[in-house]
């Protein structure tokens, strides 16, 4: 039998599964989490982040975000019993290069994009671009999050601000299906909808046109 990983919050692990949703309440699932976590470092009780996803209306496999002048870009690997596995697919930071633009940012988003003319674009450029596009939409999140860990799985919930609309998020992550599986069983989140933050912003902004979990 192979040995499992021990999994660690702020450490680099194999790819994760995950199992996220959004909504307007999820108390009893929260209160349950929390009762049953085991102790985690204090840094991650409670963290707030504001960060920038760049959402294409032609794109649903990868999911971009900026945090403080660097941007992150995870692409969908597969998803099993229902859980969702993502990759990292670039990290960059501005000023960013024509190069990297053409190569890497552009073709994740999937739509036609004018010429490029500058040898690098600003954070405030590229915003712009990203603003001016008809596919294209820079939303702004908040994001106020209470870490926990059940069954060796993380797990957090979060109060987040889509371009000023609050909703709640509650997630199980592992290397380990049958560990988030049990975690969802125990926190009485079994069958809720999995929307990771790409469709969930979609839906708050009327990109997709289809409701939360509740």
């Amino acid at each position: 039998m192979e040995k499992k990983e021990k999994f660690e919050i702020g450490e680099i692990s194999k790819p994760r599964f995950e199992f996220r949703s959004f909504g307007q309440n999820f108390d009893q699932a929260h209160q349950r989490m929390a009762r049953l976590s085991m102790p985690i470092p204090e840094k991650v009780w409670e963290r707030h982040s504001d960060e920038i996803y760049i959402l294409s209306s032609k794109n649903d496999i990868n999911n971009t975000k900026i945090r403080d002048g660097k941007m992150d870009i995870k692409t969908f690997i597969q998803a099993v019993d229902g859980l969702e596995q993502w990759n990292p697919l670039m990290k960059g930071e501005f000023p960013i290069s024509k190069e990297v633009l053409e190569k890497e940012v552009i073709p994740a988003f999937m739509v036609e994009f004018p010429t490029l003319t500058k040898d690098t674009y600003t954070y405030e450029e590229f915003i712009a671009m990203v603003e001016a596009h008809p596919d294209l939409a820079a939303v702004k999140v908040h994001k106020q999050r209470f870490g926990y860990m059940v069954n060796d799985t993380l797990c957090e919930v979060a109060n987040v601000l889509i371009n000023g609309a609050k909703v709640v998020s509650i997630n199980s992550e592992s290397t380990e299906i049958e560990d988030i599986k049990k975690t969802l069983q125990d926190t009485g989140l079994t069958g809720v909808e999995n929307i990771n933050y790409l469709q969930a912003i979609k839906r708050v902004i009327g990109m997709i046109n289809k409701p939360l979990a509740n």
